[in-house]
């Protein structure tokens, strides 16, 4: 009798658990993509929450600070804090609105433009030096599966769940 072979499978067994450690491969792959992603803003001057800020004005110019808070889940004070840091840099810009003088609109700059052409330069080149030991069809499923995970875990879409952990660190700033 051989002693190679594997025992047969039991057609009626229940399928095997998955493994135990996805959450904290996610939590380990998440940390380093965003350490390296800081660094790479970093040369750009910016931090994280700068970048994303950056990219919710960009995609809804005119919005008010209080609909940023709203999106983002933090105090609206908080925002006017985030937002006099990138006005200082020169880029957004603070307009009165035309419908509610009590309130201003958001805007990216000319120059803040610019600065979000190099920031997707450095994303692109961030998420090609992660997923680099993936082919592209890999890539397109795995982004699909953390999509879904994303999904029924209740997460706001393009919004990093990092913001609300600012406001809960402003008293200290």
């Amino acid at each position: 009798m051989s002693t190679d072979r594997q025992p047969a499978e039991d057609p009626g067994a229940a399928p095997a658990a998955p493994p135990r450690f996805g959450a904290f491969l996610l939590a380990q792959l998440g940390a380093h993509a965003a350490e390296r992603f800081g660094e790479r803003v970093g040369e750009l001057g910016l931090a994280p929450p700068d970048v994303g800020l950056l990219r919710m004005i960009a995609m809804d110019p005119g919005r008010s600070q209080r609909s940023l808070a709203a999106d983002l889940g933090v105090v609206p004070s908080r925002v006017v804090a985030l937002i006099d840091n990138l006005e200082q840099k020169g880029l957004v810009e603070r307009r009165r609105s035309t419908e509610d003088r009590r309130h201003h609109e958001l805007y990216v700059s000319e120059e803040g433009g610019r600065v979000l052409a190099r920031v997707r330069e450095a994303a692109g080149a961030h998420e090609d030096d992660l997923f680099a030991a993936l082919d592209p069809e890999e890539r397109v499923g795995l982004t699909a599966l953390l999509g879904r995970v994303a999904d029924q875990q209740g997460l706001t879409p393009g919004v990093h769940p990092g913001y609300r952990h600012l406001s809960k660190r402003s008293g200290r700033r």
